[in-house]
């Protein structure tokens, strides 16, 4: 009787405690295949600049599975301090694509593994020692953050739901495949009762699926295509350590623990309305450091926490760690065994979109909430409302000749990355602001009465 009551389903809603796995697996599949595209996309973009041919690089997005399978698993279920113990879904990130490209065609593929290592080892040790510097990470410093994560992803949204980057993008079929699963999706929500209601993505991606397939969008050849089982492969590549490359990839390392760091308060704060301990934090981190390293051995670029999924957790309330780690499992497997790595990925871009586009939202609203949250007092506001103009309005695609002078490094880390501008500028204003401005301000008015 016991166990009955510890194994059911409305445990999804509560970090611990097991779910029954048959009811478990579709809440995890859902995560995966929210993000799995994303993960397959850098490593194809970085590869091809390094020159590797498509044999070497179906290799490639064999391991890209497992190992964010794997990662996963430890952000979920720590080992030692490596681990946060939440809900966190790993996958490639695509914060690297640029600077990893130039490592490729500057210093060859071998280079962008030994940089890999090097910067994950880096931002791993960074995040073991979070407690001494997390107090600069100030709870409006997290909420533009989180809030500029929204926003940048809102087009990575849009370009999903047109189809991607295939030449048809904006084509009839790309725009109705995704209005279809958005549809499916509200439909569900709407309709859908109890714990069903939170499979909305599941169903939306299901249907678009075979509506995919019924309009030709499918070729469902390939899933059965590259053999029945493929084990990973350890250091495809002999790693290769130039100073130039390791100090540029470790500048964008700081870039993803920022990230991390608004993904996982996001994700804390939406899906297990609390704030975040400094003790996740750290473990988040060190995590997504040290993984990156696993997986630079395994040939593959970083990992990163997925803000696809953090998206997904604070629509649906899901936050089950077992749930999430079946999820994880189907990763694990998808990474050994082709047709399933296939499948996943046969998945069009444009019912993808159709998913992510209110996923992506709820991100940008959740940011909004932990402005509200953290107060609007005049040093806040200003905080918030610098960072967030500088950040949007410097990184826009228009005005991209603003940074024409500045060093190519420091142009691949700012120039379009509306998360890191909006960190630094946070970070910078919270230092130096006055800690009481509301006080100053008004002791300021009464001294200017009193003159009069």
């Amino acid at each position: 009787m016991s166990k009955g009551k510890n194994c059911s389903v409305e445990n999804i809603y509560k970090l611990d405690g097991r779910v029954p796995v048959l009811k478990a697996i579709p809440f995890g599949l859902q995560h995966i295949l929210a993000m799995f595209v994303a993960n397959l996309t850098p490593i194809t973009i970085i590869a091809a600049a390094g020159g590797l041919d498509q044999a070497e690089i179906a290799i490639l997005l064999q391991n890209a599975m497992f190992v964010a399978g794997i990662a996963t698993l430890i952000q979920l279920f720590p080992i030692w301090k490596v681990g946060s113990g939440l809900p966190i879904v790993m996958g490639v990130s695509f914060t690297f694509v640029t600077v990893l490209s130039t490592v490729a065609v500057n210093y060859g593929y071998p280079a962008v593994i030994g940089a890999v290592i090097c910067g994950g080892i880096f931002e791993g040790t960074l995040g073991l020692f979070a407690k001494y510097w997390r107090k600069i990470i100030s709870p409006i410093v997290a909420a533009s953050v989180v809030t500029a994560i929204g926003y940048s992803l809102f087009s990575v949204g849009a370009r999903s739901f047109g189809g991607g980057y295939a030449e048809d993008f904006g084509s009839a079929k790309n725009l109705l495949l995704g209005t279809i699963t958005l549809a499916v999706c509200l439909i569900w929500n709407i309709l859908a009762k109890g714990y069903l209601k939170q499979l909305s993505v599941l169903a939306g991606l299901i249907v678009g699926y075979f509506a995919a397939i019924l309009m030709g969008q499918v070729d469902l050849s390939v899933i059965f295509s590259g053999g029945l089982i493929s084990l990973p492969r350890f250091l495809p590549y002999k790693p290769e350590f130039h100073v130039g490359a390791i100090f540029s990839v470790a500048i964008i390392f700081m870039v993803s623990a920022a990230e991390t760091i608004g993904d996982t308060t996001a994700m804390v704060s939406g899906g297990l309305d609390r704030e975040i301990a400094s003790e996740e934090i750290s473990g988040s981190l060190a995590c997504d450091g040290y993984a990156s390293a696993i997986s630079a051995l395994l040939g593959c670029p970083p990992v990163t926490s997925f803000s696809q999924n953090v998206g997904l957790i604070n629509m649906t309330k899901v936050v089950n760690r077992f749930t999430i780690g079946t999820g994880a499992v189907c990763m694990i497997l998808a990474g050994l065994l082709p047709p399933v790595g296939n499948f996943f990925a046969s998945l069009p871009e444009s019912v993808l979109g159709g998913c992510t586009i209110m996923m992506f939202g709820t991100i940008m609203v959740s940011g909004i909430q932990m402005i509200a949250k953290a107060g609007f007092s005049q040093r806040n506001i200003t905080i918030a409302a610098l960072s967030l103009s500088v950040g949007i309005g410097f990184t826009a695609a228009s005005e991209i000749d603003l940074w024409h002078i500045f060093p190519e490094t420091v142009r691949s880390v700012f120039a379009e990355n509306v998360v890191a501008v909006v960190f630094v500028v946070s970070i910078i204003l919270n230092l130096v602001l006055p800690k009481n401005m509301e006080v100053e301000k008004a002791d300021k008015y009464n001294s200017n009465r009193s003159d009069l």
